[in-house]
C-alpha cells in the first residue's frame, strides 16, 4: 500500500514541477516577444525616416533635373 501513496505523491510532484516548467518557459516567451515588439517598433520607425529621406531625395533629383 506505501508503494502506491509513494507513486502517487511522486505523480503529483511531477505534474507540479511541470507546471513550474512551462511557468517559467511562458515568462521568458512573453519577455521575448515584449523585447520583438520593441525591436519592430523600432525598425518600423528607421523605415518611414529612411521612405521620408528618399522621398526628399526623389524631389530634389527631379527640381535639379527639371532646371537643366
Amino acid at each position: 500500500m506505501s508503494g502506491a501513496m509513494f507513486w502517487a505523491m511522486l505523480a503529483v510532484a511531477l505534474g507540479f514541477l511541470g507546471l513550474a516548467v512551462l511557468g517559467v518557459l511562458a515568462v521568458r516567451v512573453f519577455v521575448e516577444a515584449r523585447r520583438l515588439g520593441i525591436q519592430v517598433e523600432r525598425s518600423a520607425r528607421r523605415i518611414g525616416t529612411a521612405a521620408a529621406d528618399l522621398e526628399q531625395a526623389a524631389e530634389r533629383t527631379v527640381r535639379a533635373a527639371g532646371s537643366l
